[in-house]
């Protein structure tokens, strides 16, 4: 099984920076697509970002656009999102995803527990 740990979540002020990080671990990957989602109360979860394995390919929700930057470290399984000038509308619990294929006949499409993100304005 794969299993995901995000870390980096907190209380910050509007205009604020976040950081976070998701490490995947229980098996190897041949190839994956890692991503962030959030879901705000009373809202159904949205996508946020992802980044190919190559890292050559990233995408963005408009929202974030100009504001939020993945990364990613293929050797260390790791996922980042760089969040600048946060705004309360961010306030949200933060998911990470990884869909991957481990095997020429095994594919895999994981989440983690998700991390909690607050911006006060």
């Amino acid at each position: 099984q794969v299993q995901l740990v995000e870390s980096g979540g907190g209380l910050v002020q509007a205009g604020g920076s976040l950081k976070l990080s998701c490490v995947a671990s229980g098996r190897t990957f041949v190839s994956h697509r890692m991503g962030w989602f959030r879901q705000a109360p009373g809202k159904e979860r949205e996508f946020v970002a992802s980044i190919s394995w190559s890292g050559s390919i990233t995408s963005y929700a408009d929202s974030v656009k100009g504001r939020f930057t993945i990364s990613g470290d293929n050797a260390k399984n790791t996922v980042y999102l760089q969040m600048n000038s946060l705004k309360p509308e961010d306030t949200a619990v933060y998911y990470c995803n990884v869909e991957g294929r481990l095997s020429p006949i095994q594919t895999t499409n994981s989440w983690g527990q998700g991390t909690q993100v607050t911006v006060s304005s």
